[in-house]
């Protein structure tokens, strides 16, 4: 029975700060150093082994991977690094303070771009400073991939790929994974795994730090899905 264990990189320096991240390089705060090494004790307590690890190419998911594995003895793992499993890229709202950008635009247009399934947020041109276009590690991807702003829909667009042709496999094969990313990235794939409808998706928060671990059957079904 493969176990899939997805957790949500520890609190970033602008998670603390309130501001849109998206694809800017943050680094982890404190408390999210802490909480990443939470989760590699509750994985080490209860037991499980990983056989493979995925994360996106952004520092505070990378760095939550490592602390976790650390803590856990299984630094030695293979690990695969993946811009599918960036977070959602908030196009031109990226860097900017949350509450600021509700009192700019309103309130309630603030909530549709943040949890719209299928709203884009105002997007940033590849000449744009801060687009991901000029970013040495996507170099090697077609420009039409890059996105200058992304909704949960395109996000999930993005990430099944890496679902279907490296992840699943190797769940049917019996092998343990564990994938360190972000909020909407793992949103996104919860929402392909467990089947979640375009309404309910809206209401699935993924906590910083927290383990969430699934077992599946030989056919992909969840059995069951438990919180460390």
């Amino acid at each position: 029975m493969a176990k899939l264990v997805l957790i949500r990189h520890g609190q970033s320096e602008w998670n603390l700060s309130n501001q849109f991240t998206g694809w800017v390089d943050v680094d982890l705060s404190e408390k999210g150093v802490e909480q990443a090494k939470n989760a590699g004790k509750a994985l080490k307590e209860h037991g499980i082994e990983f056989d493979y690890a995925y994360t996106s190419v952004l520092k505070r998911a990378i760095k939550t991977l490592h602390y976790a594995l650390e803590e856990c003895d299984q630094l030695w793992i293979p690990e695969y690094k993946t811009w599918r499993l960036n977070e959602r890229h908030y196009g031109a709202l990226q860097g900017h303070n949350k509450q600021k950008a509700a009192e700019k635009y309103g309130d309630e247009q603030v909530h549709i771009w943040r949890r719209s399934y299928d709203v884009l947020p105002p997007l940033l041109s590849a000449d744009d400073e801060g687009s991901a276009a000029k970013d040495r590690r996507y170099a090697n991807l077609d420009p039409r991939a890059i996105p200058g702003g992304e909704n949960l829909k395109v996000t999930l667009e993005r990430v099944i790929p890496l679902w279907q042709d490296e992840i699943a496999p190797k769940l049917l094969d019996n092998k343990n994974v564990i994938i360190a990313a972000h909020g909407n990235s793992l949103r996104a794939l919860s929402k392909y795994i467990e089947n979640i409808s375009d309404e309910d998706i809206m209401n699935l928060e993924m906590a910083t730090g927290q383990p969430v671990v699934y077992d599946f059957d030989d056919k992909l079904n969840v059995l069951s899905k438990e919180k460390y």
